[in-house]
């Protein structure tokens, strides 16, 4: 013990966990960069190379190339030859990387400057409180991030098979809702791949709404709608044979009243998707959660602060099952069966039945 009284060992552990965290916010960076400029992609089965051949088969300048590629290097993620030069992404990685499903860590990397960018206001919040607007939210990368179409494939035949018989049903043709629709990319998979369904998106997101309605007139689609609603005040009843919520329940206003107007708007048989965050409801079941800081900085930078940006409950990404079974059965689903799917480490699965 110093003449301090402080714990020398235990200051200098904790030291080197904060020169991690610097290590790993940079890695993060590197990795967003690398999946932003396509590097990430060209390197999956590419022998080894140097920076100037990766650049040329890239087309990106060689300059940034080498010091991304350097940092990827230290960060152990890209293997350097310091004899040849020559740069490789061993293939265990380049899975890891580029998984099209949940599991992809380089598209999760790219959140990370985007939620880096806002925290100048978030940190106003903590003084004077309040939230972000949705209008905050326009023109930053959301549009890249969201739109992602590597992960299609994952949700037509991995997240909807959950449901037993929903892809029968949305082949026959069912009337779809998606609460908190966002960029809508989702939704328009889903309608190129059921064209006997019919989709409607609801969203409170202006602009967001615009890009759904682009991509869906790019892919030719009749079946899909966007609606500019907040979904507390949707008001159907027995409208929809399946309501999607995709990580959107959390970030409402009013997330009892949003999950009691989706009860309303199902047919009797219909069913309720809803996809949120894989936590407990109690902060210390979640101290060894393993994206615990990740996911409770996404909450602080957007779910949470955006619900009380509309003066809403401020619920936020990690309300945790036991909180979310029960806002469902207070909703009126009394048949709720909580779901996992393999290389998703972020949400579960909430199959809601309306009898």
């Amino acid at each position: 013990m110093a003449e301090t009284g402080l714990d020398e060992v235990r200051v200098d552990r904790f030291a080197a966990h904060l020169f991690d965290v610097l290590n790993h916010s940079g890695e993060a960076l590197l990795m967003s960069m690398g999946h932003k400029t396509g590097l990430i992609k060209a390197m999956i089965g590419l022998a080894p190379s140097t920076s100037a051949e990766i650049a040329d088969g890239a087309g990106l300048n060689e300059r940034y190339v080498r010091e991304w590629l350097a940092g990827m290097a230290v960060s152990r993620i890209v293997e350097y030859d310091p004899v040849a030069k020559t740069y490789s992404l061993p293939a265990e990685h380049g899975v890891v990387l580029s998984a099209a499903d949940a599991s992809g860590m380089a598209g999760h990397a790219q959140f990370i400057a985007v939620l880096a960018s806002l925290e100048p206001r978030i940190a106003e919040y903590f003084r004077n409180g309040g939230g972000l607007p949705y209008s905050a939210l326009e023109g930053l990368d959301w549009g890249v991030l969201v739109g992602e179409t590597d992960r299609d494939e994952w949700l037509l035949q991995s997240a909807l098979p959950l449901a037993p018989g929903l892809v029968d049903r949305l082949r026959t043709g069912i009337e779809v809702a998606d609460i908190g629709c966002g960029y809508g990319h989702k939704l328009n998979v889903m309608g190129k791949a059921f064209p006997h369904s019919r989709f409607v998106g609801y969203d409170i997101a202006s602009g967001s709404l615009e890009v759904a309605r682009k991509e869906s007139e790019e892919m030719g689609l009749s079946n899909v709608a966007f609606e500019l609603e907040d979904a507390a005040e949707l008001h159907v009843v027995e409208g929809f044979d399946l309501v999607l919520a995709f990580d959107a329940i959390h970030d409402q206003r009013a997330p009892r009243a949003v999950l009691a107007a989706i009860y309303e708007a199902l047919r009797p048989g219909g069913t309720l998707f809803m996809a949120d965050i894989t936590a407990a409801s109690s902060l210390h079941d979640n101290i060894e959660h393993p994206l615990g800081a990740y996911l409770y900085a996404w909450s602080l930078c957007h779910c949470m602060t955006l619900s009380l940006g509309q003066g809403g409950e401020g619920l936020g990404a990690m309300w945790g099952e036991q909180q979310a079974l029960e806002y469902l059965s207070a909703a009126g689903f009394a048949d709720v069966a909580v779901k996992r799917v393999e290389r998703d480490p972020v949400n579960n699965y909430y199959i809601c039945a309306k009898h």
